[in-house]
């Protein structure tokens, strides 16, 4: 329903319930729950407008907005409720602890203990949601092309099918992983291609 908001923060609060900002557009005030590293880089600014990517989500007796300084993070957000068992506090938990690219890189390697470092996950919950989540992100298959330069290896075949599922087109997958190959140490290392890959692309 909505993409993202683009206007001026009037507030910021920290409760017991989460850390939340209003964001004025249009002259209609939305009141977004937001992760705690993106809280830590807001400031109430009258005058300078920001973009949040939003994610509505419904349930029998609530509507909630959340927001998010990135569209990757919203994006991992939405998979993370698509896992049985992770509501959108447990998933607002796992992206307080860890930014985007270190929730796939953990799910990708299958670090369940490093996802027990979030509040509330537990080794089970932490297990299930590599098991659901990695599916999702590397069922995607990239054909190769012909016409691309890009080195093949298992870290820059997994960036390009995470990217893929989460939105991104073919042609700016390859032209991010073209600009930040030179600027890699080891480009075997999934992570850091990942990471870079990322960055690149919310430019």
């Amino acid at each position: 329903m909505y993409d993202y908001f683009k206007g001026l923060i009037t507030d910021k609060r920290k409760t017991s319930k989460g850390t939340f900002v209003t964001v004025e557009t249009a002259g209609v005030g939305y009141l977004l729950e937001v992760p705690e590293r993106d809280f830590a880089n807001i400031t109430v600014n009258e005058t300078e407008n920001r973009k949040f990517y939003v994610l509505l989500t419904h349930r029998e007796d609530a509507m909630s907005l959340y927001g998010f300084l990135n569209k990757e993070t919203r994006d991992i957000f939405q998979i993370l409720l698509s896992v049985s068992g992770v509501g959108a506090k447990m998933a607002i938990a796992l992206l307080n602890e860890f930014d985007a690219c270190d929730v796939i890189s953990l799910v990708i390697d299958g670090n369940f203990k490093e996802l027990t470092r979030a509040k509330g996950v537990g080794p089970k919950l932490a297990q299930k949601i590599i098991l659901e989540l990695k599916d999702k992100l590397m069922k995607t298959e990239l054909p190769r092309s012909s016409k691309t330069s890009i080195p093949q290896n298992p870290a820059i075949d997994d960036t390009q099918a995470v990217l893929l599922s989460l939105g991104y087109e073919e042609k700016e997958i390859e032209d991010a992983i073209s600009k930040i190959l030179p600027t890699i140490q080891d480009s075997s290392n999934s992570e850091e291609v990942l990471r870079k890959a990322l960055t690149c692309l919310s430019m």
